[in-house]
Parts: structure tokens; C-alpha cells; sequence
């Protein structure tokens, strides 16, 4: 059974910097692209970033420049350092396996850990 714990959250002040990390086992964990999602309040949930068994990542356009996404395949971790935090950036965070479909896009495998939840002040 796959089990994601995220931690690493917390309140930051804009500016400030968090790093987020997630634990994996259930899985082979080398075998599975890894990404990190948020739910802001009365939002759907998005894809922040993601990161192929190959190490390629990937953000989105909001989070570009200031995200990065590192995964160490003998710790079974994927991490989100998150440098330049907004307002805008406060969301509970997720990670999970993805899973590639035939058209190239990305999509939850459906396992869900607990999120941490990073709030940022203004």
C-alpha cells in the first residue's frame, strides 16, 4: 500500500523560505515520476511541480525561478525548496506518484498523503 507523509510546512513571512519534503514507501519509489501538488481554499487542487525517475523537472509558470524540486532516490524523498514565498503561495501541499498518460500530461495516481500546509504573510 503506497503511504506519502509530507512535512516541512509552516508560516513564513513574504520572502522567506520553506522546504518541503515527502516520504514515500509502498512503492519503488526510483520507478515513479514524483509531484508536488496545492489546494488553496476553495481552489483545485494543481500541480506545482514535478520530477521524472530521470531527475527532469517541471513547474508551473507561477512558481518558475523561485521552486525547485529534487528527489534522493536512497532516502525514498522527494523535496520542494521553495525560496521567494508570496501570499499567494498559502496552500496545503501535497505530493504523489504521477502517472504520464499516451498524450504526454501528467496525472495523480490517486494516493494522497496528509499535505502540509504553508501559510505565507504579507
Amino acid at each position: 500500500q503506497v503511504q506519502l507523509v509530507e512535512s516541512g510546512g509552516g508560516l513564513v513571512q513574504a520572502g522567506g523560505s520553506l522546504r518541503l519534503s515527502c516520504v514515500a514507501s509502498g512503492i519503488i519509489f526510483s520507478a515513479n515520476d514524483m509531484g508536488w501538488y496545492r489546494q488553496a481554499p476553495g481552489k483545485q487542487r494543481e500541480l506545482v511541480a514535478r520530477i521524472t525517475t530521470g531527475g527532469s523537472a517541471n513547474y508551473v509558470d507561477s512558481v518558475k525561478g523561485r521552486f525547485a524540486i529534487s528527489r534522493d532516490n536512497a532516502k525514498n524523498t522527494v523535496y520542494l525548496q521553495m525560496n521567494g514565498l508570496k501570499p499567494e503561495d498559502t496552500a496545503v501541499y501535497y505530493c504523489s506518484t504521477l502517472i504520464r498518460l499516451y498524450s504526454g500530461s501528467y496525472v495523480p495516481s490517486g494516493s494522497w498523503g496528509q499535505g502540509t500546509q504553508v501559510t505565507v504573510s504579507s
